[in-house]
């Protein structure tokens, strides 16, 4: 059983409690699954003792090139990064990194204005190009002593046996390998899952958002056409800047039921994600031709069109991306097999924390194998009553932050709150700690920075009820309703 007390304590972490140095017979645990998460996986239960043997369908990208089929950069928030300190990767991929202090708004006159994520450059989040993250991981993996097998896809499963059949694509071989400990992290849409499934139901469902997305390209600014150079441009390509637009920020051009999207890279260019809803007009079933985008650019983010000197191509030949949120009422199957990752809770994008749910889900689980090696079926059962919950609440969160990025961002009410929000937090350190700030630059559980930021709202739609000014806020009726409604927060 696990040697650890379950605590009440909602900051609780297996990672607080002393590891245990007893021998520990560790068996072979066999993962499916070999990105961002199933890496850092291996790389942490190698770390610790654990014969860890892995089975990707893809090829090897450090050889082949990465062929990730999805978006190429990610925003690194402190979870992530706190799996990758544990991995001792966070000095080498530092580099590899850019800050972003906020999101720096686009308005539809052409106005910019930085909305900051928190108070100074120490709560910045970092955009990261996935591939190269993704191969530094692999590297750190086998290093650790990790067994990785490309080219591999999981086929079927034979739960009597406790064998896989895996496939080669390339030559049609099949291969078998016994597993009696399984864990999936092969995205959301996991072959595992889908063997999982055919045992036991797992209580799966998909919930699809009515909107899509489409990755285009502003390239670095060397790399731009003179003819699409302002002066200020042209000045500073010649001084040798590398980017076209603030590198340091997270650009939003919100338009109220869609938006566009642009984060930084290393070598200076930006990954541009549009999201439209799929029917409608703007969407994209109404949005096809070279002309219809050309237009819908020009009229709706004008200052991208010269920025973006393959608009067209790339709309056409880039595809458009699928988004929903996947739920499950379990994850595992007794001690055979257990999911994590997007492989047990894919959630969409919009609040940046798919990768970083993914990483705390890597740490938690390998702290509790550790703490307790010899019982998978107790440790599975652990992992998901405490990740669960977590879980629900930033899918529940990620949902809410579509619709902020994409309208109330520009919103006069929703600035005046966050201003409120900014100024409570000063007043009541501790006690009123804005959602953005528990998500992002702690690692408080998701479900505590749910329910917290759920009364902190309300508080805050209470207060700034029919006012259009900070200075018209009660700020003795705001401090006894923050003193009534929260009690102090647990350090993270």
């Amino acid at each position: 059983m696990i040697g650890l007390p379950i605590l009440g304590d909602p900051i609780y972490r297996a990672s607080d409690q002393i590891r245990h140095t007893y021998p520990m017979n560790r068996d072979k645990i066999t993962l499916v699954g070999a990105g961002l998460v199933g890496a850092l996986f291996a790389t942490l239960l190698a770390q610790r003792g654990f014969p860890v043997e892995v089975f990707e369908r893809r090829p090897d990208p450090r050889k082949g090139g990465f062929l990730g089929g999805r978006s190429i950069n990610l925003a690194l928030a402190e979870r992530g990064w706190h799996g990758l300190r544990l991995a001792g990767l966070s000095a080498a991929l530092k580099p590899l990194a850019v800050m972003m202090r906020g999101r720096m708004v686009h308005h539809l006159d052409g106005h910019t204005e930085l909305l900051r994520y928190g108070r100074d450059d120490s709560e910045v989040i970092w955009s990261i190009n996935r591939g190269s993250l993704n191969m530094a991981l692999l590297d750190a993996a086998e290093s650790a002593g990790a067994r990785i097998h490309f080219g591999r896809r999981l086929q079927t499963i034979d739960w009597d046996k406790s064998t896989l059949q895996l496939v080669d694509d390339e030559t049609g071989t099949t291969h078998a390998h016994a597993a009696a400990t399984l864990i999936g992290a092969d995205g959301a849409g996991s072959a595992l899952r889908a063997a999982m499934a055919q045992k036991i139901d797992l209580g799966e469902r998909f919930d699809p958002l009515d909107h899509g997305y489409k990755e285009l390209e502003i390239p670095r600014l060397p790399d731009l056409p003179s003819a699409a150079l302002t002066p200020t441009l042209s000045r500073r390509r010649e001084s040798g800047d590398l980017f076209a637009m603030e590198p340091n920020a997270l650009h939003i051009w919100p338009r109220g039921n869609y938006m566009c999207i642009a984060l930084p890279n290393a070598e200076g260019s930006f990954t541009v994600t549009l999201f439209l809803p799929n029917a409608g007009n703007p969407g994209f079933a109404s949005v096809r031709s070279p002309a219809e985008v050309r237009t819908l650019f020009e009229r709706d983010f004008a200052d991208t069109v010269p920025l973006v000197p393959d608009l067209e191509r790339d709309f056409a030949s880039n595809p458009t991306g699928l988004l929903g949120t996947l739920y499950l009422d379990r994850w595992h199957i007794q001690n055979r097999a257990l999911l994590i990752g997007d492989a047990a809770h894919a959630i969409v994008p919009f609040h940046g924390q798919g990768m970083n749910c993914g990483f705390e889900d890597a740490v938690e689980l390998a702290e509790l194998m550790e703490c307790d090696p010899n019982d998978s079926a107790t440790v599975f059962a652990e992992f998901e009553r405490r990740r669960k919950p977590d879980a629900d609440a930033i899918a529940a969160m990620a949902l809410e932050n579509y619709v902020e990025m994409r309208d109330s961002v520009a919103d006069a009410h929703f600035l005046l709150m966050r201003a409120l929000e900014r100024q409570l937090a000063a007043r009541h350190a501790g006690r009123f700690v804005p959602r953005y700030w528990m998500v992002t630059f702690s690692r408080l559980p998701y479900a505590t920075a749910f329910a917290r930021g759920e009364i902190q709202s309300g508080i805050l739609r209470e207060l700034c009820m029919d006012k259009t000014e900070l200075a018209q806020i009660d700020l003795a009726r705001a401090d006894a309703l923050v003193a009534a409604r929260l009690p102090l927060l647990p350090s993270a």
